[in-house]
């Protein structure tokens, strides 16, 4: 029995893996999974304890990276001296532009999954959560501006929204899309200057 056991779980964690991209989460099949895992519905559920609890032990651990290491790198730009933010803004939001992409391409069908197939899942929100964690930053550093001296004009809060959404639905595309590497890292390059020369415009800041 306990040869007949060994290499399930991984077998299980790969069929699912190739269901869940396909498919999306809410039209996957734990029975389509289970046969072509060679075992039982049952033996999901056992491991699993459901569909749910399948897809976050795939995405999970992927999902608390990128987001553990999105809320750190902004706590420690807002930790810097304030007179010392607004030269690193762009420095600091571009590499962890890219240490976050570098990540995701590492792990790329996990993080399609987390982008695109979660629906039905808490994961569904990932985007939202970044928007959420990006505006609470920005908000942050228009009062370390105003503090300098250099306040910024009133920014429309629907406008913020859209401009932060547009931002990462553009950046999540690279991974999307399976953009080349070395083309991902130009294009984030030009997304990056592009963004942070209208986020100064807005703000007063040219």
């Amino acid at each position: 029995m306990a040869k007949q056991r060994e290499g399930v779980y991984e077998r299980i964690i790969e069929c699912a893996r190739k269901e869940f991209l396909e498919k999306g989460y809410m039209d996957a099949s734990l029975r389509t999974i289970a046969t072509q895992a060679g075992t039982t519905t049952g033996s999901i559920y056992t491991r699993f304890k459901d569909k749910e609890g399948l897809f976050e032990a795939i995405v999970g651990p992927h999902y608390d990276h990128i987001m553990s290491r999105f809320c750190q790198v902004q706590e420690e730009f807002a930790a810097l001296p304030a007179e010392q933010q607004p030269e690193n803004m762009g420095k600091v939001s571009g590499n962890c532009m890219l240490e976050i992409l570098q990540y995701c391409y590492e792990h790329m069908e996990e993080c399609q999954m987390l982008i695109s197939k979660a629906e039905g899942t808490r994961y569904a929100s990932f985007l939202d959560e970044l928007v959420e964690i990006e505006s609470k930053a920005t908000h942050k550093y228009l009062q370390v501006l105003e503090h300098l001296g250099n306040p910024s004009p009133s920014i429309s809060p629907r406008l913020e929204h859209i401009i932060i959404t547009g931002m990462f639905n553009t950046y999540l595309e690279l991974v999307l899309h399976q953009m080349p590497w070395e083309e991902a890292v130009l294009y984030l390059e030009e997304m990056q200057a592009f963004y942070t020369a209208g986020w100064m415009k807005l703000m007063g800041q040219e």
